[in-house]
């Protein structure tokens, strides 16, 4: 049986909801975890037992430097030290780290990690995965990050205005108005990320643009990061049009949902069409999430996982 002692502060945080941490740990190790007073009293396999110690210790350690450990840092220190017990959490969460704007954003899982690195190296990546992967939101602070810097002189984020099974009808307004709904979840990530009165200012200024992709026929954006939100509801001539339109210093992120297409019925998504066509396509990356990188609520993994059975158990058999 292995002793830790944890800190009087953040505890919460460390356990998680209801304990919902320490009970992950001793599923995913095979350990038994009691607390006790200030103590964690740990039983299991030697490894296991020193897995658990370094995952608390590193964690404390990076919370008394001032680091904000979030509910997601315990399982991402799981995956990694389970890996590699030599692992330094302090490297890999802060190398990682995205400053955008007046957050610094760190990548709560490997997927997400590769998908960070791949978006700083390539000028073309595909972020492919469920909802609440941090695909959007990714990109969106790599995205900030890139403008802080000088890097880019504008971001352009775009999304195909397509209702998500249900008909909204006649919407008042202008153009812009009419189309701002769909885009909504492009300006929470920017406010999220920015104060609101340096994103008008940027929007005024058209340093940072949001769009539907139909705007986007036509044009060649330099120096611009470019982000193809909610992709798996483009048609595959939008597509196409919209990654021929990147120009000289500038970068693309695409992400989507395949398993939420909101086309009609036989369209075919070019996102979908788009994997197949530029696959092995050397200068382009695609990175794929799955349940174990959700950063929200923990019952959103319970009903991807229940959604991808039923979806399996509903295909014939080959």
């Amino acid at each position: 049986m292995r002793r830790i002692a944890v800190p009087d502060r953040g505890v919460e945080t460390l356990f998680g909801t209801h304990d919902e941490n320490l009970r992950f740990l001793e599923d995913t190790l095979n350990v038994r975890i009691k607390s006790h007073g200030t103590e964690l009293l740990v039983e299991g396999e030697e490894g296991a037992e020193e897995t658990v110690g370094q995952i608390f210790e590193q964690l404390t350690g990076l919370m008394k430097d001032g680091y904000s450990v979030s509910a997601g840092d315990v399982r991402l220190a799981a995956q990694l030290l389970s890996r590699d017990g030599a692992t330094r959490l302090r490297d890999y969460l802060m190398k990682a780290a995205v400053r955008g704007g007046k957050k610094i954003v760190v990548p709560r899982s490997l997927n997400q990690r590769v998908y960070v690195e791949q978006i700083e190296k390539l000028d073309m990546v595909f972020g492919i995965g469920p909802a609440g992967t941090g695909k959007t939101y990714l990109a969106v602070a790599q995205a900030v990050s890139a403008l802080m810097a000088k890097s880019v002189a504008r971001i352009v984020l775009a999304r195909p205005a397509v209702e998500a099974g249900e008909k909204l009808g006649f919407l008042p307004g202008d153009l812009q108005e009419k189309v701002d709904p769909y885009l909504r979840p492009l300006y929470d990530a920017l406010y999220d990320l920015l104060d609101y009165e340096k994103v008008a200012r940027l929007l005024e200024r058209n340093a940072i643009e949001v769009a539907p992709i139909a705007f986007m026929r036509g044009r060649t954006l330099n120096d611009a990061f470019v982000i193809i939100d909610e992709a798996q509801n483009t048609t595959p001539e939008q597509m196409k049009m919209v990654l021929t339109r990147i120009g000289f210093g500038s970068k693309v992120v695409v992400t989507g949902d395949i398993t939420q297409i909101d086309l009609p019925q036989g369209k075919t998504s070019g996102l979908v069409e788009a994997i197949s066509v530029l696959a092995g396509v050397e200068g382009i990356a695609f990175v794929y999430f799955d349940e174990k990188d959700v950063v929200r609520h923990k019952l959103v993994q319970a009903v991807i996982k229940a959604y991808e059975a039923f979806g399996t158990a509903q295909s014939p058999a080959k």
